[in-house]
């Protein structure tokens, strides 16, 4: 991290699915972190985000002079700095720096040093870092992927009590959680199929899937594939990045997000990574997704992840 961030208003921004944290800082004074709603990965990013920064420039009343992100499902059309930077023109930016938030993740986890990221929220992501090269894992909506999530999870938790109420499987503990929110439990489906905020809803079951895990074989069970999942994707960003020329390398790994705050998908995603990968070392996160947006203008021009980053300036 050699280059020197520019000075003013600086505006750095996390968007995920559940929530958008965000974060101003200006001269000498204390940062301030504000928290959003998430974005709709299913509808254009852009004009969301652009409402965000409009908003906190009314807050903080002066022009937002670089504004960094960190993204949930920045794809295609979505990743292109020059046309944020024309949606911010009225609120004085001259930089925007775009990145997915498996790149924001990582520089906020492992800052620099080169290794692979795991975060476990809503959804999913795995980003690996090599000497050269870089590979996501993973990180492919709830449709097809994001594979040991939290909506992953409750999907599972959902399925599981619908076959046991059927009497298709084993009784299970996850049946009355079910009936919590939907009394009616065969009503259900049609209920979540017309909630707009259906991941969101479905996410939330992932709690009770980590709360049941010690007491409801069929909890037990998802959490354990649950883990599995996750060290895959993990196992894969490495092999994917390393160099066959090295040996005895250390394997930096940082796992976050609100599915590793179970003890169990944890510590059985640690088992299964370190026996596929003898040299991988299990490190706490030294920031988060926002630290790692924050971090985006001052990545050195050499660092492998600045390819994967989106730049505009005003006047280049």
């Amino acid at each position: 991290m050699t280059t020197q961030a520019p000075s003013g208003v600086r505006l750095a921004i996390d968007a995920g699915q559940t929530g958008t944290k965000v974060r101003v800082e200006a001269g000498g004074r204390s940062p301030i972190d504000r928290l959003y709603p998430g974005v709709r990965t299913h509808e254009p990013l852009l004009p969301q985000l652009a409402r965000i920064a409009e908003a906190l420039h009314e807050e903080v009343a002066e022009p937002l002079d670089v504004v960094a992100l960190g993204v949930s499902g920045l794809t295609g059309p979505d990743a292109d700095a020059v046309h944020l930077l024309s949606l911010l023109g009225a609120l004085g930016t001259r930089q925007v720096l775009l990145a997915h938030d498996s790149v924001t993740s990582f520089l906020g986890s492992l800052g620099d040093t080169r290794g692979a990221v795991i975060a476990a929220g809503t959804g999913v992501v795995t980003l690996g870092v090599g000497p050269t090269r870089v590979a996501r894992v993973d990180g492919w909506g709830n449709i097809m992927g994001d594979a040991g999530s939290a909506y992953w999870i409750g999907r599972e938790a959902l399925e599981a009590a619908m076959r046991a109420y059927d009497g298709r499987e084993a009784p299970t503990a996850l049946v009355d959680v079910v009936r919590v929110r939907w009394p009616d439990i065969e009503d259900a489906y049609i209920d979540l199929q017309s909630d707009p905020d259906r991941v969101r809803v479905v996410a939330s079951f992932a709690e009770a899937v980590t709360d049941l895990s010690k007491t409801d074989a069929t909890a037990a069970q998802i959490s354990l594939r649950a883990a599995r999942e996750l060290s895959r994707s993990v196992i894969a960003a490495l092999e994917k990045v390393s160099d066959s020329g090295e040996t005895g390398t250390i394997e930096h790994v940082s796992a976050i997000g609100g599915v590793f705050r179970s003890d169990q998908i944890r510590n059985r995603f640690e088992e299964l990574l370190q026996e596929a990968r003898p040299r991988a070392v299990i490190e706490s996160p030294q920031g988060t997704g926002l630290d790692g947006a924050a971090l985006l203008p001052t990545l050195a021009d050499g660092h492998p992840l600045r390819g994967h980053i989106s730049v505009a300036a005003v006047g280049t």
